[in-house]
């Protein structure tokens, strides 16, 4: 990896030397079909026409391939030996005007970078499809790999005869001898260009829409899947949220859709939820759904989709100028994407969604010994890679958020018009986005960015309220910290809110609110004063700005109690997160959130925020309880998620959620009994619908307790042989408590690069089981030992999955932390960006043995 890495310096350099005219990039791909060695590679033929500020200069171009077969400058042939190094072409004395002619072997992947090759084993079918961001068109074509070098494109496929080739432009005549030619597209940067091609499952629509002023747009809309999914693929509502998010961003930009057709490929082994490459987005194909599942994955799903339109405008159409500012495209569609949910869709709690998961994640990042300001300082293509993550996103959006509540919604969007007509098809960095925000707001908002984007960390708000004798306020204030490594205090625009219950047998519900600039340690809410005592008092209730919260001693015992009895689903949802941050910050036992989890999780009525708690419970049970008393608590909550299982409605979103989390926690041999009923049929669950989904899901824990053998398991692949099928398969296989299992599976992902990157993450996921903690002890030393070949070796997505998904977390005890402690001491000189996931890691480990050390100076377990 290290010579395919591209520093801030050299892109900076490039950029200020060249501008590029024209890409023409010729693909044939009819190997693809082949077997063995033949289907290794494929031709890629790339015209590059780019002008050089300074004739006689040198620069270069990048390209990942194994072979060159020519390459040609201004006409001149140049030996493909000497000027290719594997990474990158060397181009000397340059002329004012240039044309650059490269003709490569290029290779197809494994690994979802490049140009991925998947062979469906259902059919033996072959589907490709592109995913380069943040620099792997390099792996396609021969470019100027960096995003401030836009240019228009112009693609050409040839395939194998009866294939569906799509690409950013549309087509452009028809397809004679398999050779699909695009329609030239608007400049845009290399990452976001795109082909997928293959016997793909194709839907049509149209999106029409007339403006003020009488022009039309029309938008020919396509979605494609796998003919393996086209049986499950629910097109009709992929269209329904593209339509409505198409209305909603005309309405509020004022911007007209700019590149022609809109396709949405949901495509399989994908890396990522999504990719916005223009014209043509790609889905991860789990979007399509083979079984039951919650509203809430038809939300999450329809978020995506929404957020990857923001990125037609914020993103292709204006573009950071290098990945320090990747904030602009990415928190902004995640902003963009909950705005357009809520304002546009069925799913209007979509900001109950974003408080309770997205900004955990947030907070999650921000705590991190890796944490950085929302505008980053990306040294390097590593340094990227690793910064698509929950500050960027999350946390930025959140702080886009609070801009909106600070400088109002009308400001705030009008900002973004001017915006996009200044700068279309343009670069920008932070300070382009600022003033137009100063123009339309009249605010300076220096100081908010040097709070709020550029300085890192979150701030702790926490109630202090006095009364007197008539249990009246007397005094009403927030206090705001910060922690001693970021010590930042910043700006918040936040509601407070009053909560009470009229009688003994009422709701807790908000009596008094009020909103309030919160600024430096201690900040008083005057309008708050004179009011009855509350129960609960609620600091950034409606979630205006990005902070921790906490609680005074009051609310915390009125949660406690009565934390079910709270009204409104924003605010149970607020109330939820502060107790899981409290449980992750080591200053609640573990077993009070678990308890909080028993006795009011079967109240929650809004189904995402619902599967959150049951994924914070099992982590609280996994992670952050003393050893000690993880038995007596695993075994409590599965017979609390069973009842509430049992009594949830026949059929409902409910059922199905607590089914799913009872599964996860079975490992009594009654519950494992239950288990297999369910998937013999010998058992039953009213309303409960066993499909082929929730069979894989009840086969793992079968798997890891040794109920289920290697027979079982493919029995269940014979009955469900798809790709699908498969990853179960390898994930219940590599379940299994056997030490040669674990042998096997540890081989397969960390010594062989056999598996494809799907199979990779499913062996992963297999291998590591909470209760098998003998099995996987002997790999502690192995991890350590094997990461820096691995990270040396393979792709960076792969290499990243390995050492985020086997890191010993399974081992919570100070031995591990010693072992990464010592790794860490021992490797100064690792990668910049290895260094960095194994320290995010030995931090959750930590923080998980900080959460331990409450957990048990609470006392023993009744």
């Amino acid at each position: 990896m290290p010579g395919e890495n591209l520093s801030r310096d050299e892109a900076r350099e490039r950029g200020r030397l060249l501008s590029v005219d024209a890409y023409d990039v010729a693909l044939d791909v009819r190997s693809a079909v082949a077997s063995g060695a033949d289907a290794e590679t494929f031709r890629s033929r790339t015209t590059l026409r780019f002008r050089c500020a300074e004739p006689g200069a040198s620069t270069f171009a990048d390209l990942l391939a194994p072979s060159v077969t020519s390459v040609t400058l201004n006409g001149r042939e140049l030996d493909p030996a000497a000027v290719f190094d594997g990474t990158r072409i060397a181009l000397d004395s340059l002329a004012a005007e240039n044309t650059l002619v490269v003709d490569a072997q290029c290779a197809y992947s494994r690994t979802g970078e490049g140009l991925h090759r998947f062979v469906d084993p259902e059919d033996g079918e072959v589907y490709l499809y592109t995913q380069y961001e943040p620099a792997d068109s390099r792996r396609v074509f021969a470019n100027f790999e960096q995003p401030d070098l836009k240019a228009p494109f112009t693609f050409e496929v040839t395939a194998p005869e009866g294939w569906r080739v799509l690409s950013n432009g549309a087509q452009e005549g028809g397809a004679e001898g398999g050779r699909h030619r695009f329609a030239v597209t608007r400049p845009i940067s290399t990452y976001i260009t795109a082909v997928v091609a293959g016997p793909y499952h194709y839907v049509s629509d149209t999106y029409r829409r007339t403006f003020e002023d009488g022009t039309e747009l029309e938008i020919p809309l396509g979605a494609l899947c796998r003919k393996g999914l086209a049986k499950h693929f629910d097109a009709d509502d992929v269209f329904t949220v593209t339509k409505q998010g198409l209305d909603f961003f005309h309405d509020h930009f004022d911007f007209p859709y700019p590149f022609g057709k809109y396709d949405s490929a949901f495509v399989p082994e994908y890396n990522l939820g999504a990719m916005e490459n223009p014209g043509c987005v790609t889905f991860r194909e789990e979007y399509i759904f083979r079984g039951k599942v919650t509203e809430a994955s038809y939300e999450g799903r329809a978020n995506v989709i929404l957020h990857e339109m923001a990125h037609m405008w914020f993103g292709d159409l204006v573009t950071m100028q290098w990945w320090d500012d990747l904030w602009l495209k990415e928190s902004y569609a995640d902003f963009m994407g909950a705005f357009a949910l809520v304002g546009a869709t069925r799913f209007t709690n979509g900001w109950i969604t974003f408080a309770n998961r997205r900004k955990s994640w947030a907070y999650r990042a921000d705590q991190l010994p890796s944490t950085h300001p929302v505008t980053a300082d990306i040294r390097d293509l590593e340094d990227a890679k690793l910064n698509f993550d929950g500050i960027t996103y999350a946390k930025g959006a959140a702080v886009l958020k609070q801009l909106v509540a600070y400088v109002g919604q009308d400001a705030f969007l009008e900002g973004a018009r001017r915006y996009f007509k200044r700068h279309a098809y343009g670069n920008t960095r932070l300070t382009d986005l600022l003033a137009v925000l100063e123009e339309t707001s009249g605010r300076d908002l220096a100081a908010w960015s040097r709070a709020w984007l550029e300085t890192a960390g979150v701030n702790s708000l926490t109630p202090q309220v006095t009364y007197d004798a008539q249990d009246r306020i007397t005094e009403l204030s927030v206090l705001q910290e910060a922690a001693p490594s970021h010590p930042q205090l910043r700006p918040h625009r936040v509601a407070v809110g009053l909560y009470r219950r009229q009688d003994a047998d009422s709701a807790l519900v908000r009596y008094a609110r009020a909103e309030v600039d919160v600024a430096g340690p201690r900040t008083t809410v005057p309008e708050l004063a004179g009011l009855e005592r509350p129960e609960l008092v609620l600091v950034n209730d409606e979630d205006l700005t990005y902070a921790k919260i906490r609680f005074d001693e009051g609310s915390l015992a009125a949660l406690r109690a009565r934390l079910g009895d709270l009204a409104d689903p924003m605010a149970r949802a607020l109330c939820w997160a502060a107790l899981w941050g409290l449980t992750r910050d080591g200053l609640m036992p573990a077993r009070d959130y678990l308890d909080l989890v028993r006795r009011f999780a079967g109240r929650e009525t809004d189904i995402g925020v619902l599967q959150s708690l049951h994924g914070q419970a099992q982590t609280a049970l996994e992670q952050y309880s003393a050893p000690e008393g993880q038995e007596h608590a695993a075994r409590e909550l599965a017979e609390g998620t069973l009842h509430e299982l049992r009594l949830a409605p026949p059929g409902s979103d409910h059922q199905l959620a607590w089914a799913r989390h009872f599964i996860a926690l079975a490992a009594s041999p009654a519950d494992l009994q239950l288990l297999q009923g369910l998937l013999e049929g010998t058992a039953k669950i009213d309303g409960l619908d066993v499909d082929q989904e929730l069979r894989w899901t009840i086969l793992e824990p079968l798997a890891a307790h040794g109920v289920a053998d290697e027979s079982v398991i493919a029995a269940e692949l014979a009955r469900d042989n798809t790709a699908s099928g498969r990853r179960h398969q390898v994930r219940c296989l590599a379940a299994r408590p056997s030490a040669d299992v674990k042998a096997q599976a540890w081989a397969q992902v960390v010594e062989s690069d056999a598996l494809s990157n799907a199979l990779v993450e499913a062996t992963i996921a297999g291998f590591a089981q909470f209760g098998q903690r003998e099995l996987l002890a002997p790999y502690l030393p192995r991890y350590f030992a094997a990461i820096e070949g691995v990270w040396r070796e393979r792709s960076i997505e792969i290499a990243m999955e390995v050492v985020r998904g086997l890191f010993p977390s399974w081992l919570v005890e100070q031995a591990t932390l010693d072992a990464a402690d010592g790794w860490l001491d021992g490797h100064p000189q690792a990668a910049p960006a290895l260094r960095r996931l194994v320290l995010e890691k030995r931090d959750d480990l930590a923080r998980a043995l900080r959460a331990q050390a409450c957990d048990e100076a609470a006392g023993p377990r009744p």
